[in-house]
């Protein structure tokens, strides 16, 4: 659950073209490179290591710049990126299963 505000937060990911004909210094693949010595480098990683723990639960979450899993922003109504309260959620009955 994401509030209206946050909904612009959102990233989205997609692959990246190794292929692609730009120069060696954009990302792009070098003309008779040598694999043994270059494979050394970091990969190029879309998603990155921004995957923090939940604020409640701690488990790891799903969506970059998010504070709060799926799980819990659900039970307590609110954003998950901001935490803010969405819902009222006084005369529903969820269940933790």
């Amino acid at each position: 659950m994401v509030c209206e505000k946050c909904e612009s937060k959102l990233s989205k990911v997609s692959a990246p073209n190794p292929w692609r004909t730009s120069t060696a210094a954009a990302g792009g693949r070098k003309i008779n490179e040598n694999k043994a010595l270059s494979s050394a480098k970091q990969r190029y990683n879309p998603i990155g290591n921004s995957f923090a723990p939940c604020r409640i639960c701690r488990q790891k979450v799903h969506q970059v710049g998010a504070h709060y899993c799926q799980a819990c922003s659900y039970k307590k109504a609110i954003c998950a990126m901001c935490g803010k309260k969405i819902l009222n959620t006084k005369n529903y009955k969820q269940s933790s299963t």
